[in-house]
């Protein structure tokens, strides 16, 4: 298969979406310095035109980027980029950057397989200073390159743009505390505050945001603050002096109001109106000459520009295609009951559990809709909790839950889970607590790419003592593993893992049944070879036996658990079999595949072993189903594994139409 990306845009239907009559002539950033106001101000409206455009035929992130339109503009037109190292956090917000950095015209492959990245990416552009996907990182990025770029003394800025949501996250403090004690770096720290993340934010930090934006008294000293800031540049060799006058007034408001960024020795400045084009290139140009670790507090709105998405901001994070005139989300006709989301499986599921039993919580980062607990958060407030973007404080005040007799669901995408390892380790397995984690967007998330696949968890969760590590095939199998779960008598931490997307199983509300801890179960008999496979792939090696069944008889293994394996099962199959072949969504370095070989070499058994999976490589995006043809296990991929295995044999294997 040819999948360089030329082809793969042959391929496709591309509707090249033309931009207006100046952004079609920027190229790069020194393109944009050559506009007077009026034509930025006409630019601006452009670019925010030509990302509803494209986003409502191609899909993709929304929301963000339309609220960061001004901010974009305005940072490339007075910063020198790449010279000025500018990092994004997370990323869903950077689709003007790319735009206005010489990707426009590739701007319709974004997120398509063999195009453009969703996110920034180092490889793509010289203009994408560091790549992202997980939040809170753009502090500690830029400060890195402030600290790295001190010996050239040459004035260049280093900008993080985090938004409200990502400023949750304890890695931005452990930046923000180290920025303040190196007062010698050039770095500004942008606070893009919103009010939102995916859903909207929660916590302390939200609340004390909003108390600064609407408090009275600290916004009639904003307007004087500004007003002196604003002219700054007009006062020539005076500048500082003024700018002194300005960084006291606001230290001696904030004495009074205890200002949390003052506190970690950063210069605080705004909140400012993230929308005010001309204002933010003044107040950009103006904090341009004042050294050291600073913070300026911008004010936007999600989906800007866009009264739909500013109406339902969840909703229009990434709606997909749409009807930009009518507002009207593009679904697929719907011909017959068609099955759920994993996600609103569990979703549905804790809550059936937790009527029944009330020790059971439910924890997660941020995602409350993304993981579907919402549904609990909904009918149990109480019980269900949105703790911010902190994976490692959800995994350890689930620790702390479990200590008192609760039974949390701590939900995660995999992905994310990766952020709070050593908590899983130290705060969960190794104190043998009842945490049940739930691992959304396993294997690969499609066409948010490799920093949002689930490649490795299980890896890196088959490892840890006491842990038992399973996958469900489909709906039943996943309500089944959460009702085991939290059973008393099976006490001890669980990691359940399961994709995105839709399951197989259109009626999927089937009565709740224990699964016996470490017991696979054979769905399919068979002959002359035998397939093992961990979750919802099982369902491609079920198609790929069926295809050929005329001339070859497989046998399907779905085993469920990958810690502990059940050596009953592998013991049963490996004095039958001599050809075997492992399917998992999941890397092939230490995955189930290996805790098979490994098993299979520990009992001295000398079958021919295949294994299917992620390869030790980086992948990149694409759909579910595209990226398992890249990787040879989809239902064909497995198909011509059977065939190649059993060829040796001089078995002919013809393949039904």
């Amino acid at each position: 298969m040819d999948c360089s990306a030329s082809q793969i845009m042959k391929n496709k239907l591309i509707m090249l979406i033309e931009p207006g009559k100046l952004l079609k002539n920027i190229n790069c950033p020194e393109d944009l310095k050559k506009l007077n106001t009026k034509e930025l101000h006409q630019l601006r409206d452009e670019l925010r035109q030509f990302i509803i455009d494209n986003v409502s035929v191609y899909g993709g992130h929304f929301g963000a980027s339309l609220g960061t339109v001004e901010l974009t503009t305005a940072l490339h037109y007075v910063f020198d980029t790449p010279k000025d190292q500018l990092v994004w956090d997370v990323g869903h917000q950077a689709y003007g950057h790319k735009i206005l950095t010489g990707r426009r015209d590739q701007f319709h492959t974004n997120r398509v397989y063999g195009g453009i990245s969703g996110f920034p990416k180092r490889k793509e552009s010289e203009f994408d200073t560091f790549g992202v996907g997980h939040s809170s990182t753009s502090i500690s990025a830029a400060l890195g390159m402030a600290v790295a770029n001190n010996e050239f003394k040459d004035d260049r800025h280093h900008i993080a743009v985090i938004g409200d949501g990502a400023m949750t996250g304890g890695m931005a403090f452990e930046a923000m505390n180290h920025a303040g004690d190196l007062q010698d770096t050039n770095l500004l720290i942008i606070l893009n505050d919103n009010n939102m993340s995916i859903d909207p934010n929660v916590g302390a930090l939200k609340d004390y945001l909003t108390d600064i934006t609407t408090s009275k008294t600290y916004n009639k000293i904003k307007d004087e603050v500004w007003d002196l800031l604003g002219k700054v540049s007009k006062f020539g060799p005076n500048a500082q002096e003024i700018a002194s006058k300005i960084e006291n007034s606001t230290k001696a408001f904030f004495m009074q109001h205890s200002n949390l960024f003052e506190s970690f020795n950063l210069r605080y400045f705004g909140p400012v109106d993230g929308h005010d084009l001309d204002h933010l290139v003044s107040v950009m140009r103006d904090l341009k000459s004042i050294k050291g670790p600073k913070l300026l507090h911008v004010l936007t709105t999600k989906g800007k520009g866009y009264a739909p998405a500013e109406k339902d901001q969840t909703k229009w994070h990434a709606p997909g295609t749409f009807d930009k005139v009518t507002g009207e989300i593009q679904k697929k006709p719907i011909l017959s009951p068609q099955p759920p989301k994993y996600q609103e499986v569990f979703g549905h599921t804790i809550v059936e559990l937790a009527k029944q039993n009330d020790k059971i919580m439910g924890v997660t980062p941020a995602m409350p809709s993304g993981c579907s607990l919402n549904i609990m958060m909904k009918a149990m407030p109480e019980r269900a909790f949105d703790v911010g973007i902190a994976e490692q404080h959800a995994v350890t005040f689930s620790a702390g839950l479990a200590t008192q007799g609760a039974v949390p669901f701590c939900n995660i995408y995999s992905t994310f889970m990766q952020r709070a390892y050593d908590q899983v380790i130290h705060d969960v397995c190794i104190q043998d607590l009842h945490v049940i984690f739930c691992l959304d967007r396993a294997g690969f998330a499609g066409a948010d790419g490799p920093t949002h696949h689930g490649a490795y968890d299980l890896a890196y969760m088959r490892c840890i003592p006491n842990l038992v590590v399973m996958a469900p095939m489909n709906e039943q199998e996943l309500r089944n593993m959460m009702f085991t779960a939290q059973l008393e008598k099976n006490a001890r931490p669980f990691s359940i893992r399961y994709p995105r997307g839709k399951g197989v199983m259109p009626e999927w509300k089937t009565p709740l049944e224990e699964i016996q801890i470490g017991q696979g179960r054979k769905v399919k008999e068979g002959e002359d070879i035998a397939i093992l496979t961990i979750g919802t792939v099982g369902n491609y090696a079920l198609t790929a036996a069926e295809a050929v069944a005329k001339d070859a008889n497989v046998a399907v293994y779905d085993m469920r658990f990958v810690k502990p394996l059940d050596e009953a099962m592998l013991h049963e199959v490996f004095r039958k079999f001599d050809k075997v072949i492992t399917v998992e969504d999941g890397c092939l370095m230490g995955g189930f595949g290996s805790a098979v070989l490994e098993f299979m070499v520990d009992h001295q058994y000398t079958s021919k072993l295949k294994r299917l999976g992620i390869p030790d490589a980086i992948v990149e995006h694409g759909t579910q189903l595209e990226l398992h043809q890249e990787c040879g296990f989809d239902p064909e991929g497995i198909k011509n594994t059977i065939i190649e295995m059993l060829a040796p044999s001089n078995k002919t294997v013809n393949v039904q139409a």
